[in-house]
């Protein structure tokens, strides 16, 4: 072979050798400092680390969001509506029902009337259902949004719509978005953390917290409030923490090497979780110590240190809120009240589920209005969909159990805390609340309100994939709703 050949040869294996990213890095026209530069690189390449200085709109550094998975009936909480209970158990009229999709509804159902009594609760006079006496003490906090509309009827789908701003599976999380966008500002604990109740995991479950195309830093860290906070979290037998940190030391050193070689940013971000892992080790099982609570506290709330529970969750969002963990997210399991069973109709299961949601949930504004916490916190309860004003009728016939069937055009969404108008409620449906008459808010505007309030524009919160400038708004228009805004 010929010093010709032999120097072709070199320079092509490495051009093999040379990614696309490392080219763009070294290049002389500066493509990747440009790139890094717009995409928040410091953040990227510390994993989560520091927040930068907050936006100069913000009102909330942090956000709650309990996501009552299965989508609670509005018709039994807090969208009132006389004129129904008054042509209960008569037939739906048919403009209710042409040109509508059901999930079960067949033929023309009877409609049916609120199933609990309901009264003007605090100086604002918001409609409560007697099913929340705790939360209704603390109406003049709430933000009630009542004409809540998606695009999606099923499930899974309208789950991934409400937590991700698409119906389909691969796209980032609200709470990445966040964490995305505004960093962390605690070392020891991920940036946003997730916690599950009712038994079962959600539907499409780990998509409604993945980071999608994001770093999969910023995607959510599911921690359980039964047993160890995260699995594998102690060191094994024998190892100690000062081998365990020679370890990562060594681990480092190998992954610096290989990102140096091959520019691939997920190896910056695999060296961030393992130092965060260490951290947590910790931070974690402290943050999550229920035991650490005063009795008063416990009870306030109902929780019991070793179960899972909703009331548990609650509470250590409050010590997550405290340590300035940027987003919280609960899942609370068991909301789908079709009345095809016992433990699904609105007057046995959804009763004893809004028994267990109410006292807790009320706890937690207490507490982080006591603590200085509630100004700077918005706190968010929904669910993916409404419930229909017609009693589900499944092949037609009346069912033994009472239940009511999906509603996408019309849900309930409330605000607490972190910029939003106390005592205040938006919008209203019609006279049997299937559909709003008067300002209706989509999705994809309530997404736009929760960036704002952030400090977050979400016409500027992109990022580039598969040929589109990615936001959790989508492509459709979408407005921050001010007349929210405190």
């Amino acid at each position: 072979m010929t010093n010709d050949t032999l120097r072709n040869e070199l320079y092509r294996a490495g051009l093999e050798h040379t990614t696309r990213r490392q080219f763009l890095g070294s290049c002389t026209t500066g493509m990747g400092a440009i790139w890094l530069a717009l995409q928040q690189g410091a953040a990227l390449a510390s994993g989560a680390g520091a927040a930068s200085t907050p936006p100069p709109t913000q009102r909330a550094k942090r956000v709650i969001y309990l996501h009552m998975i299965g989508a609670p009936s509005q018709l039994e909480l807090f969208d009132y509506k006389p004129t129904l209970a008054r042509f209960d158990g008569q037939e739906c009229p048919q403009e209710y029902l042409e040109g509508n999709r059901f999930a079960f509804i067949q033929g023309t159902p009877k409609l049916l009337g609120p199933q609990f009594d309901f009264a003007r609760r605090g100086q604002s006079g918001a409609w409560v259902s007697d099913r929340l006496p705790h939360l209704a003490q603390h109406a003049d906090d709430l933000c009630i949004i009542k004409t809540m509309q998606t695009d999606q009827f099923n499930h899974g789908p309208a789950q991934l719509m409400v937590q991700t701003g698409q119906p389909r599976i691969g796209y980032p999380s609200t709470g990445s978005w966040v964490t995305w966008g505004l960093g962390s500002e605690q070392e020891d604990l991920p940036g946003f953390i997730v916690l599950l109740s009712g038994g079962r995991l959600p539907r499409v479950g780990k998509a409604l917290w993945g980071g999608g195309f994001l770093p999969s830093v910023y995607q959510g860290v599911h921690c359980r409030s039964k047993g160890d906070p995260v699995l594998n979290l102690a060191d094994p037998a024998g190892v100690g923490r000062d081998d365990r940190r020679a370890l990562l030391d060594a681990l480092r050193e190998l992954n610096q090497e290989s990102h140096s070689a091959f520019g691939d940013p997920e190896t910056l971000t695999r060296i961030a979780q393992y130092e965060m892992a260490y951290r947590m080790q910790t931070a974690a099982p402290e943050a999550m110590d229920l035991s650490a609570e005063s009795p008063e506290t416990l009870e306030r709330y109902g929780a019991k240190p070793g179960e899972e529970s909703l009331a548990n969750n609650c509470l250590l969002a409050r010590r997550l809120a405290e340590r300035d963990v940027r987003f919280i997210q609960l899942f609370d399991w068991g909301w789908d009240s079709h009345g095809a069973a016992k433990e699904e109709a609105l007057n046995s299961g959804f009763k004893n589920k809004c028994e267990q949601m109410d006292r807790p949930v009320a706890a937690l504004l207490a507490d982080l209005k006591e603590r200085g916490l509630l100004d700077d916190t918005l706190v968010v309860w929904s669910g993916e969909f409404g419930r229909t004003p017609m009693r589900e009728n499944r092949g037609g016939e009346e069912m033994k159990f009472i239940g009511r069937d999906h509603n996408p055009h019309a849900f309930t969404l409330w605000m607490a805390g972190g910029g939003v108008k106390a005592g205040y409620t938006h919008g209203e449906t019609d006279e049997f609340g299937y559909q709003p008459v008067t300002e209706p808010v989509h999705v994809r505007d309530f997404h736009a309100t929760l960036l704002h309030l952030l400090g977050l524009d979400h016409e500027r919160l992109t990022m580039p994939f598969q040929g589109l400038d990615q936001k959790l708004t989508g492509v459709k228009p979408a407005r921050v709703v001010r007349e929210v805004l405190a």
